[in-house]
């Protein structure tokens, strides 16, 4: 039985998502796509994608003007239908609910977008939900920050409630150096938030849902916290011991996170800290995407799921109102290390190891996934590989 005509708009002010395009290809699904002009150089798959607009890009929250995107899509509803909009960056995820809500297309509305996007709105539905979190608090009203300061121990720290990744966290070790920093931030005070610094190992668990059901997912430690990464640091993480203590809670907690969030469908990178002070684990933050720094990658050596490929399958699959199956899954350690590198072109020669499955192929970067049955192996090599980086490549960001 032939499937369907399907259309998808994919909104993207990153280069990313190869994979999601040609399976929506193999899904007879036809998709168009809306890029940042930034963009394109990029090497997209076109023979997957029926035509590329591309759109002003701007700022460092990667902003469009959306009158324009708006008024241009409505010239293109004219002649043609869309059945979903899909946001493939961290960026993207407001813009698409802001579409879907205006043309009245069927997925995640504004409200429910703001649980993966705005880290506010995700401590107060992980308070509401009963799910742990830092002693947080808005910097909306100064009495509710004095209360916070006099009732909650420092360190803080102050996040940007929108950033995509951990720029922009500042660290504060008292009151006065939080009024200092909350008088420097001026009328941008309200895009951020205060939590209390509780210092301890960083996970991150990545998954795929349907029908509001968490069907995969895969728990990771951070072995540089994000914080330090964004500092310039190295970043390195490691899929966690299989059906062991840690990953079982981790796996229980992201699946009460997508539940309480709202995540009907499609695919999310989570975040945890256990902390060293009481060793209980805490929610740091969401977001309804497939996880950058080439995680898609090191989850798919872990497991054989390409969560870019079946995030487009669920996406075909809710459209048409069909079932979805899982590809079986595989149980395979992997870990991967990362950084900004003082070459244009690293030379990866001098990284010999047989468990080296995947060079990054980036200007001025330098990254390696290795993968073993055993995951004491591939914590050796990210050690090794670690110094060796640090020595002879990496250059920092910050």
């Amino acid at each position: 039985m032939s499937k369907s005509p399907i259309t998808i708009l994919a909104l993207a002010s990153e280069f990313k998502g190869k994979a999601f395009f040609q399976a929506c290809k193999k899904s007879k699904a036809k998709v168009f796509l809306v890029a940042g002009n930034d963009l394109t150089e990029d090497p997209w798959p076109h023979d997957c994608i029926e035509e590329i607009f591309y759109v002003e890009q701007f700022g460092d929250r990667q902003a469009w003007k959306m009158e324009d995107v708006k008024a241009g899509l409505a010239h293109f509803l004219r002649s043609n239908k869309i059945d979903r909009i899909v946001a493939l960056d961290d960026f993207d995820v407001e813009k698409a609910a802001h579409l879907r809500e205006h043309f009245r297309i069927p997925g995640m509305g504004e409200t429910t977008q703001r649980h993966f996007r705005d880290k506010l709105a995700m401590r107060l539905q992980a308070r509401e939900a009963g799910i742990p979190i830092p002693a947080f608090s808005a910097l909306f009203h100064d009495a509710d920050i004095v209360k916070y300061t006099e009732t909650v121990a420092a360190p803080w720290v102050v996040k940007p409630r929108a950033a995509a990744t951990a720029e922009g966290i500042k660290k504060i070790h008292n009151a006065e150096e939080l009024w200092q920093h909350l008088n420097s931030l001026g009328d941008e005070r309200h895009e951020y938030l205060i939590e209390q610094f509780k210092p301890g190992t960083v996970y991150h668990v990545d998954s795929l849902a349907f029908n509001h059901q968490v069907l995969f997912a895969r728990s990771s430690e951070y072995l540089a916290s994000p914080l330090d990464v964004s500092q310039g640091g190295i970043f390195r993480t490691a899929i966690l011991p299989f059906d062991e203590k840690e990953d079982k809670a981790l796996l229980r907690l992201n699946k009460k996170v997508q539940k309480a969030f709202g995540l009907k469908e499609g695919t999310s990178h989570t975040e945890f800290i256990r902390c060293n002070e009481d060793g209980k684990y805490y929610f740091l933050e969401t977001a309804s995407r497939v996880g950058g720094a080439h995680i898609a990658e090191l989850v798919e050596f872990s497991s054989g799921i390409n969560l870019w490929a079946e995030w487009a399958k669920i996406e075909a699959a809710s459209i048409r109102g069909e079932g979805y199956e899982l590809p079986k899954v595989k149980n395979v350690y992997a870990g991967s290390i990362m950084s900004l590198c003082k070459y244009e072109k690293p030379d990866y020669g001098v990284f010999t190891a047989k468990e080296i499955c995947f060079h990054l192929d980036k200007k001025y970067h330098v990254g390696l996934i290795l993968k073993s049955r055993k995951r004491e192996k591939v914590i050796e090599l990210l050690d090794q590989y670690a110094v060796q980086v640090a020595n002879d490549f990496h250059v920092s960001g910050s």
